[in-house]
């Protein structure tokens, strides 16, 4: 047998009853001998692997439909179909499986499928019940229709006997011939049989019978019968639905007849399926299997046929981009893109990828970037569920487009810019499209679904163009309603919590959050460009702002942008925290909250837990040595007195790390040390050495003391004059008191620096020390503590 290779779509059914595209390759018809037998072989086109290698069995049923498809299940709950791309392709090979099973190749199928059961149960009937004898198709006959329909539902052999009476003698074209004469003659009783015949056989779930029922000389006398359900008083009128409300509208005129017929067909029995059918029991849910599979492949096969109609497509992009077109044209040009994009979303991956790459290389971007800058509400609208189709299927797709866009001098025309403008603009009150547009920008600058293998510069070239280019019409709307910052103290001083920053108006504060929101997925996720924006902005203390609005969600999400910041634990970011003094508007809050126990106030305490547990000295230190006193009574957590554990043990730290500096600079020479050696020494000696000993090292101390002060003090701690503040006398060598609360408080601070590798710096070198201790510089260097800002302000 020779072999024949046509291009095929393999399909296998999963467990919702839906089908699942398995590649695209060429089918062959060989011996294969490790099979033993005649097998279908299908080998994908891009690579040439197996897709499927499939035994032709004597003893299974493959079924036939719509010219070209062959359908058949291998194993329980397991269906194959190949999905032909030629006619003739399936012929070929539907004729090699008849020919192996020994069958007609004229027949639809080629088996009588029977389980196990029915076999055992076929063996207890009687000879003649093998045979489904139908009755003729008469008037008074009815009745006997309906009732061996009905019965032979629950026994899957009688059903196959009896869909192949039906398609054998062309009953169904019968059936629907005396419907007109029931109607004509209001002969109710007989259109109610007719209902039960025709829902019965519906159920049958053949593709053969379907093809008869459904044909456009047939499917409007169907929708007929199922209009007289018994259980109705008055009949639906889905008929004049369909005829009269349903309107066909062809934005282009669609030339092939063929893609016509298959357009209404589709439409059709969806709305039977969907509309007229009742809803399934347990029991017949799986009856209408094949019904979903007749309209799964209708629609792969339509939109494989507006694909190659290059000609069609290119119309519509042509008058959807065109100046001169009507609003109400472009309207229905833009809906009929929407339901084109939407339809194509029942579609397998790899039919999806085909027309979407279709919808690209025919220009949509493009042709979106213009129909999303127009005033029309409902043509913006369509046009937003389009992108967002086009954002979901390739995100990369979407920011490749937008970088190669030309650089003009105004950014606003940008489609990114286009889209935050939009999102902006929401004329709804609930913000329905800004939360959708939203949702599209955080995936267009997620990292995430950049793709790093193929392009490894992606991330790096689109992040840097939106802060360039969009970064600033985002951002606008907050800065903006930020930019009257008025007195803090005027504030705090107000008996009435007065917002002066933020407008109280609620759709503006949606606007805001949406905004925050976004800008706090960056702070996650961009790291580099997002702080360089905050720095040059100053943003988090225009965000900070909004901790006054009398709106409790927005300043939630104000919080919760500073909260991702210091769970960062980046130094940079906390010296810009305390040079700024940006906790003082969220103490503000959390003491304007009051004793209200609500999600501000856990919030707040939350952010204060995270720096105690994770101990950001910097932080700490800021927070305790500004705002310790307004915070000491709150004692129903013990947050803020662990802050000040935190503290208090880091001063301790430093004090010892003084001591140890303190008895590194008492080296004693050689001479000392062979003075102590010496016993012979008289006491008078020893105490004159002693006493010189100890005054020196208290002019020492003192020099060192006094410069330490006047660098931790800056300009705060010097006189009005510009001189340091004078030094309290040292005490003496023998009992140094490191730890009194004068002196530790002024010379112990936590550092606004990060720790270099060494983790210790050496203390600065000033005018006065420039004679001591020459010799030991380096090894003190690394030793002592890193100089520190003085706490207070």
């Amino acid at each position: 047998m020779s072999d024949t290779r046509r291009r095929v779509k393999v399909y296998t059914l999963n467990e919702d009853r839906q089908w699942d595209d398995r590649g695209t390759g060429h089918v062959s018809s060989t011996f294969v001998e490790r099979l033993k037998g005649i097998s279908l072989l299908v080998r994908a086109e891009s690579d040439g692997s197996l897709l499927l290698e499939s035994k032709i069995s004597p003893n299974t049923a493959y079924q036939k439909q719509q010219d070209t498809l062959i359908v058949w299940s291998e194993a329980e709950n397991y269906d194959l179909a190949l999905s032909f791309q030629e006619k003739a392709g399936c012929d070929e090979i539907w004729e090699k499986i008849c020919q192996v099973q020994g069958k007609d190749p004229a027949l639809e199928i080629t088996q009588d499928p029977i389980d196990e059961s029915e076999e055992e149960r076929l063996e207890e009937l009687p000879e003649t019940s093998h045979l489904v004898e139908l009755p003729h198709c008469e008037l008074s006959r009815l009745e006997e229709m309906a009732d061996l329909v009905t019965s032979v539902l629950s026994s899957p052999i009688r059903r196959e006997k009896l869909a192949l009476a039906l398609m054998s003698e062309g009953y169904i074209k019968k059936l629907l011939g005396l419907f007109q004469v029931c109607e004509d003659l209001d002969n109710r009783e007989g259109l109610h049989h007719l209902y039960e015949i025709v829902r019965g056989v519906l159920f049958l779930n053949k593709a053969a019978l379907f093809e008869v029922m459904f044909s456009d000389d047939s499917i409007m006398d169907v929708v007929g019968c199922l209009e007289y359900d018994p259980a109705l008083v008055q009949p639906k009128r889905h008929r004049e639905f369909l005829t009269k409300t349903a309107k066909f509208k062809e934005v282009i005129p669609i030339t092939d007849s063929e893609l016509r017929q298959k357009i209404h067909q589709t439409y059709r029995v969806q709305y039977i399926q969907d509309i007229i059918l009742p809803t399934p029991s347990v029991f017949e849910e799986n009856f209408l299997s094949t019904l979903t599979s007749f309209i799964f492949f209708n629609k792969v096969e339509i939109v494989s046929m507006l694909q190659e109609d290059e000609k069609f497509l290119t119309e519509v992009f042509a008058q959807l981009t065109d100046e001169a077109t009507e609003a109400s044209k472009r309207r229905e040009l833009v809906n009929f893109f929407k339901e084109f994009c939407a339809f194509s979303q029942t579609l397998q991956p790899q039919n999806r990828d085909a027309f979407f790459k279709t919808l690209a290389n025919l220009g949509i971007l493009p042709a979106l970037e213009i129909v999303m800058g127009m005033d029309d509400l409902q043509v913006r609208a369509a046009a937003t569920d389009i992108f967002s189709y086009l954002v979901e299927f390739s995100p990369s797709m979407v920011r490749e487009f937008v970088m190669q866009e030309p650089q003009q001098t105004d950014d606003d025309v940008l489609l990114i810019n286009v889209v935050i403008k939009q999102m902006i603009c929401d004329s709804d009150p609930e913000l329905g499209g800004a939360v959708q547009l939203m949702g599209l920008l955080r995936t267009l600058i997620d990292p995430e679904n950049m793709l790093a293998p193929i392009n490894k510069t992606e991330k790096t070239e689109f992040l840097s163009f939106f802060y360039k280019y969009c970064m600033h019409v985002l951002t606008a709307p907050l800065l903006a309603n930020t930019a009257h910052d008025k007195d803090s103290k005027d504030l705090l001083e107000s008996p009435v919590k007065i917002n002066p920053v933020c407008p109280d108006n609620f759709q503006t504060a949606q606007l805001l959050a949406l905004i925050l929101e976004l800008l706090t997925f960056c702070v996650e996720h961009h790291t580099y460009h997002i702080k360089t924006y905050i720095m040059n902005k100053d943003l988090l203390r225009r965000v900070l702002l909004l901790m006054n609005s009398k709106h409790t969600f927005l300043a939630l999400c104000a919080l919760r942008f500073m909260r991702r910041i210091i769970g960062l634990k980046d130094e940079y970011y906390n010296r810009y925290i305390i040079k700024g003094n940006l906790f003082e508007p969220v103490i503000n809050a959390l003491l304007d909250n009051g004793t209200r126990y609500n999600l501000l106030n856990s919030a707040v305490i939350e952010l204060f837990e995270f720096i105690k547990v994770e101990d950001v000295k910097s932080l700490i230190a800021h927070i305790v040595d500004n705002f310790y006193k307004a915070l000491e009574s709150i004692e129903y957590v013990q947050t803020f007195k662990g802050l000040k554990g935190r503290y208090e043990q880091e001063k301790d730290r430093q004090s010892q790390r003084l001591n140890r500096y303190r008895r590194d600079a008492r080296s004693m020479d050689e001479d000392e040390e062979m003075w102590f050696n010496d016993d012979e020494d008289d006491e008078e000696g020893e105490s004159v050495e002693k006493n010189r000993t100890e005054d020196d090292f208290s002019d020492s101390y003192g020099k060192y003391m006094e410069a330490k002060k006047g660098a931790a003090n800056g300009s705060n701690g010097a006189n009005s004059n510009g001189k340091p503040a004078a030094v309290p006398p040292a005490p003496p060598a023998a009992t140094p008191s490191v730890n009194s609360s004068a002196s530790s408080a002024k010379t112990t601070a936590l550092p606004a620096t990060p720790l270099g590798k060494t983790g210790l710096v050496g203390l600065v070198d000033y005018p006065d020390d420039e004679d001591e201790d020459e010799d030991e510089e380096d090894e003190e260097e690394e030793q002592s503590p890193r100089k520190r800002p003085r706490l207070g302000s």
